[in-house]
């Protein structure tokens, strides 16, 4: 379980400026009201889905959907993200507490491509070094190519006695 705090415009904004120049699949894990979707279908991330366990903000996202002119566009799904398969995403944000961290750290590795993008908000991959940051306090947001934390890992496994 993980406490809805609602994304601020300059937090969008920022994700948004390390997702700029970017193409395909957008995911937004723990959707929320679903503002980080609908902002990167705008920008021109398609699809642009978001996995929200929450029926209260599932209904929500929807309704700012269509208030948005994405009805349809836009897929809000009611799924765990734990059981969803990431291995098509190339873009993928969340706004998570730091003890799913870790666990969706091995998700990631194991399921996104190389070419993927993670981008975070709040509070970063404690294990991971960020390929780029933008923001100051509460407003900072991390990314991480894979391919570079891929290797980042190797190094360090290579390095460390057997």
């Amino acid at each position: 379980q993980v406490p809805y705090v609602p994304s601020s415009a300059q937090q969008v904004a920022n994700v948004m400026a390390l997702l700029k120049g970017r193409s395909g699949k957008m995911v937004d894990l723990g959707s929320g009201d679903g503002r980080l979707v609908i902002e990167a279908y705008k920008q021109g991330l398609r699809p642009a889905v978001g996995y929200e366990l929450n029926p209260w903000l599932l209904r929500l996202s929807r309704y700012r959907a269509r208030r948005a002119g994405c009805d349809g566009k836009v897929s809000f799904l009611k799924q765990d993200l734990w059981k969803v398969n990431l291995s098509d995403c190339y873009n993928v944000t969340m706004f998570l507490a730091p003890s799913v961290k870790s666990p969706l750290a091995a998700k990631l590795l194991a399921e996104l491509p190389d070419e993927a993008r993670v981008v975070a908000g709040r509070f970063p991959f404690p294990s991971w070094t960020p390929s780029s940051t933008v923001g100051k306090g509460l407003d900072q947001v991390w990314a991480y190519d894979m391919k570079e934390v891929r290797q980042a890992a190797q190094s360090g496994a290579e390095g460390s006695p057997v």
